[in-house]
């Protein structure tokens, strides 16, 4: 009877274990204010420049895409939040990439071959900043490969996390769909 114990409360605690980890958590989460942070504008339209686009676009509804890698899923999803934005420019909808990097001079001109290659970005800069980490205040989760934050009135409505591998084109969708909460 022990061993039945045993094996169940292995079992159990193993099934807790993988919900907690399946719960990443990165970034600003619901109810938070956003903080500013600078960031170089890549191709954006202060392109070559520093600056805040926390300060600049205040209090109007933005998402802030935190991504360590470009990924075509990345991409793609940039293209999809683009089109969003501009379908919403009457509700003065903004959005911006914040790629975290080491090295934001090698990843400058990747972020510019991207955005030649898709072409149409005119909705979302690409911006770079430099660290891993990422912005402290923001406190992106060192496992999050993708944080999206979402925000109005300077408060957050939304905050999505995912693991290296994580995002598809499923959970983009439901990604895009929560953007109507930052529009209504």
């Amino acid at each position: 009877m022990r061993r039945i114990l045993s094996v169940a409360f292995v079992a159990s605690a193993m099934f807790a274990g993988a919900l907690i980890a399946a719960e990443l958590k990165s970034g600003l989460q619901i109810g938070d204010r956003p903080p500013a942070y600078n960031v170089k504008d890549i191709t954006g339209p202060s392109e070559g420049t520093s600056l805040c686009y926390r300060c600049k676009f205040g209090d109007r509804p933005v998402v802030n895409i935190f991504a360590r890698e470009m990924t075509p899923e990345v991409v793609a999803f940039v293209k999809q939040i683009n089109g969003v934005v501009g379908e919403n420019s009457d509700k003065k909808m903004a959005a911006f990439v914040t790629l975290l990097t080491n090295d934001p001079d090698k990843d400058e001109a990747k972020l510019k071959e991207i955005a030649k290659k898709e072409g149409g970005l005119t909705n979302v800069p690409l911006t770079v900043f430099d660290g891993i980490a990422g912005p402290e205040d923001y406190k992106i989760a060192e496992k999050a490969d993708l944080t999206v934050t979402m925000w109005v009135d300077s408060k957050v409505k939304v905050s999505h996390a995912f693991a290296k591998g994580e995002f598809k084109a499923s959970k983009a969708k439901a990604v895009i769909a929560d953007t109507k909460k930052i529009l209504d």
